[in-house]
C-alpha cells in the first residue's frame, strides 16, 4: 500500500542507446538484423538437435535449452529497443517496465545457472569419463535444467519485489534502453542503500560465484587434458573453447554492472548489449563453427529439406 500511495509515476521514459537521429536509423536496421539472426540461429540449433538421433548426449540436451533461453532473453529487450530507434518519445508503462525487469533477470539468471551446469557436464565428461553416463543420467540432467529455471525465477521474484516496493514520485527518465534494477534505484525517492546491498548479493555475487566455479572447472579440465591423447585433447579443447568464449562474453559484463554499489554509468547500456544481444546472437555460431557433430547434423537436415522441397 505504501508503494501505491507514494508512486506518482505511471510511465518511464527510456533515453535509449543513442541520441543521434541519423545513427538511430542505421541502428534500427543493424539491430533488426541482429535479432533475426538470434531467432533463426537459435531455432536452427534447437531443430537440428531435436531432429538428429546422434545429438542425444547431455551437452546437446543443455544446448537446446540454452538456445531457447537466448531467444526468450533477447526477446525481452530487443523488440522494444528496435522499435524505439524509430520512436520520437521512448516510453514504457510502469507495469511494462516491471515486467521487462522481471524477464531480464529471470532469463538472465537462468542462463547463468545453465552455463554453470554445462561446465559441470564437461568436467564430468572429461575428468570422469567412466562414470559419465551414470552421473549425467536423463533424470539428473532434467533436474539440473529445472533447478536452473527455478533458481532464475526465485532470483527474479526477489529483484522485482524489491523494486516494486520502492516509491517513485519524481523523475521518470531512465538512461538505458531497458528497465534494469540499477537505473530504477536511482529514480526512487527513498534511501536505497539496503536494497542496493541486496541487489549486489542477489545479482553480483551469483554472477561472480558461478563465474569462479566455471573458471575452476575449466582449470581442472585443462590440467586433466594433459594425460589424454592428442586427438582426444583437441576434441575436448574445441568444445571447451566454445563454452569459455560464451562465459567470458556473458559473465564479464554482468559482473561489471551488478557487482558494485547502486550507481550507474553512461557506459552501462553499451556494455549491456553484450549479454542481451551479442551473446545470444553469437552462441549458435560459437557452438556450430567449432563442433563437427552439429555441423554434420545441419548438413543432413539441409539435404533432407532439399529433398522434401524437391518433391
Amino acid at each position: 500500500m505504501q508503494r501505491i500511495n507514494t508512486n506518482n509515476v505511471s510511465e518511464f521514459i527510456l533515453l535509449g542507446l543513442i541520441k543521434d537521429q541519423n545513427l538511430q536509423k542505421i541502428c534500427f536496421g543493424l539491430f533488426l538484423a541482429f535479432y533475426i539472426v538470434i531467432l533463426l540461429g537459435n531455432l536452427l540449433i534447437i531443430v537440428t538437435i531435436q531432429s538428429s538421433s546422434r545429438l542425444n548426449s547431455p551437452m546437446y540436451f543443455f544446448l537446446t535449452y540454452l538456445s531457447f533461453i537466448d531467444i526468450c532473453y533477447s526477446s525481452v529487450t530487443a523488440p522494444k529497443l528496435i522499435a524505439d530507434f524509430l520512436a520520437e518519445k521512448k516510453t514504457i508503462t510502469f507495469v511494462g517496465c516491471i515486467a521487462q525487469h522481471f524477464g531480464v533477470h529471470f532469463f538472465g539468471c537462468t542462463e547463468i545457472f545453465l552455463l554453470t551446469v554445462m561446465a559441470y557436464d564437461r568436467y564430468i565428461a572429461i575428468c570422469k569419463p567412466l562414470y559419465y553416463t551414470t552421473i549425467m543420467s536423463k533424470s539428473v540432467c532434467t533436474c539440473m535444467v529445472v533447478g536452473s529455471w527455478l533458481g532464475g525465477f526465485l532470483h527474479s521474484v526477489l529483484q522485482t519485489v524489491l523494486t516494486t516496493h520502492l516509491p517513485f514520485c519524481g523523475p521518470n527518465e531512465i538512461d538505458h534502453y531497458f528497465c534494469d534494477v540499477q537505473p530504477l534505484l536511482q529514480l526512487a525517492c527513498a534511501d536505497t542503500y539496503i536494497v542496493g546491498l541486496i541487489v549486489i548479493t542477489n545479482s553480483g555475487l551469483i554472477s561472480l560465484t558461478c563465474f569462479l566455479m566455471l573458471t575452476a572447472s575449466y582449470i581442472v579440465i585443462l590440467v586433466t587434458l594433459r594425460t589424454h591423447s592428442s586427438e582426444g585433447r583437441l576434441k575436448a579443447l574445441s568444445t571447451c573453447a566454445s563454452h569459455i568464449t560464451v562465459v567470458i562474453l556473458f559473465f564479464g559484463p554482468c559482473i561489471f554492472i551488478y557487482l558494485r554499489p547502486s550507481t550507474t554509468f553512461s557506459e552501462d547500456k553499451n556494455i549491456a548489449i553484450f549479454y542481451t544481444v551479442i551473446t545470444p546472437m553469437l552462441n549458435p555460431l560459437i557452438y556450430t563453427l567449432r563442433n563437427e557433430e552439429v555441423k554434420n547434423a545441419m548438413k543432413k537436415l539441409w539435404i533432407f529439406w532439399k529433398i522434401v522441397m524437391a518433391e
